[in-house]
């Protein structure tokens, strides 16, 4: 089977305590009503939270599905059937401050009963004083950092630092990290929902009762030789925003009537849509629509391994795809 259209899904809307209605202000979606909307998840496969394609030939079916019985048209020809979608895609709603935390490194996830999760922030809209915190402040020790927790001094030992829109920064596991409030994020990540949260600011939860800690599971995790990560800043230039083993990320920046050609049979690709809009021209066969099929600011798209796509802006846009991940 050749997929010559973009899969677009169904979006997870998820409740949490920290989360605001920011989606519908910027992105104008309808969200479950008078619900604090914390995360998007944009492209899902989790045994608990599976993306449903919308539109399209495959219309309905479930990611797992799709992968099962069209792997190799969406990931490529090698694609092992049983495989899952490597990567989750999040918008995060940060309108209070999330916890801090930490995700399990891979060499120690399986013994803690989780899964590693290295991801990536790209900041699509801050408050005026947003800030970020990842990685610990230079020169703070194991032994000071667990003093911290039991004294409710830790916020002192973590680095802050400012972000406005454009911003990303690259979080490993093992980096111990919170979003402050004021943040609309999108977050690309591994496939993973393995969090230990070591200390929540005295919050409570949706319950009214504080959320569960995992600071001995944190507290193997944390990486206690990183210090003070720095972000890649915005910039009105195309270029790589990050590069791990387990993913790449480039911002691509379009003006005005210009394009962006995706071959077919090279990779699987996801692509974002951070500022602006563009067009999509499908390019499989002379069968198929010359243009006018709009994707929108805040989608997120998987592009399969066989199709060959056309993208094409009005104004400037930002885009952001991801490469290198099947």
């Amino acid at each position: 089977m050749i997929l010559r259209e973009p899969l677009r899904f169904v979006p997870l809307y998820q409740e949490r305590v920290w989360g605001g209605r920011a989606l519908d202000a910027v992105f104008g979606r309808t969200l479950p009503p008078q619900r604090p909307i914390g995360e998007s998840w944009e492209i899902s496969d989790r045994p608990e939270a599976q993306s449903v394609a919308r539109g399209g030939p495959l219309d309905g079916w479930s990611l797992r599905r799709i992968l099962a019985e069209h792997g190799a048209a969406v990931m490529g020809p090698h694609w092992p059937r049983d495989r899952p979608f490597p990567l989750l895609v999040k918008w995060l709603d940060c309108r209070e401050r999330l916890s801090l935390q930490v995700h399990p490194p891979a060499d120690l996830a399986v013994e803690l009963g989780g899964e590693p999760k290295t991801e990536n922030w790209y900041i699509a809209h801050s408050a005026l004083d947003a800030q970020l915190i990842v990685g610990l402040r230079r020169g703070v020790t194991r032994s000071r950092f667990e003093r911290a927790i039991a004294d409710g001094t830790v916020e002192s030992c973590v680095h802050h630092f400012p972000v406005a829109a454009g911003d990303s920064i690259l979080v490993h596991s093992g980096e111990v990290h919170a979003i402050d409030a004021g943040n609309l994020i999108l977050e690309i990540q591994q496939n993973s929902d393995s969090t230990f949260r070591v200390f929540d600011w005295g919050r409570m939860g949706l319950d009214g009762r504080p959320r569960q800690l995992h600071i001995a599971e944190s507290l193997r995790s944390i990486r206690w030789d990183e210090f003070e990560p720095a972000p890649v800043r915005a910039a009105p230039t195309s270029g790589v925003i990050a590069n791990c083993p387990e993913f790449c990320i480039r911002r691509v920046v379009l003006g005005s009537g210009e394009r962006l050609h995706i071959a077919a049979g090279e990779e699987p690709r996801l692509l974002s849509v951070v500022c602006g809009c563009v067009s999509l021209q499908l390019s499989g066969g002379t069968d198929q629509p010359a243009a006018g099929h709009p994707v929108a600011c805040g989608e997120n798209i998987l592009l399969p391994f066989s199709g060959a796509f056309t993208f094409a802006a009005d104004a400037t846009t930002i885009l952001l795809l991801t490469e290198n991940f099947a």
